[in-house]
């Protein structure tokens, strides 16, 4: 049964994980984003601290 030969299957379970690494972040990391995001709009929340009743 050649469904059981590891090699050939081996073989192209490896080829096909290293186009994934070596092919694929390469075209994960040329996009572009649409805008920059800035810290100037960021407001930081006041908490107000809780009074517990019981304690």
């Amino acid at each position: 049964m050649p469904q059981l030969l590891p090699l050939p299957w081996f073989a192209t379970l490896l080829f096909a994980w290293m186009v994934f690494l070596i092919f694929f972040p390469k075209k994960v990391t040329a996009h572009t984003f649409p805008y920059q995001p800035s810290s100037l709009k960021v407001k930081k929340l006041e908490m107000a601290s809780w009074s517990w009743p019981w304690v």
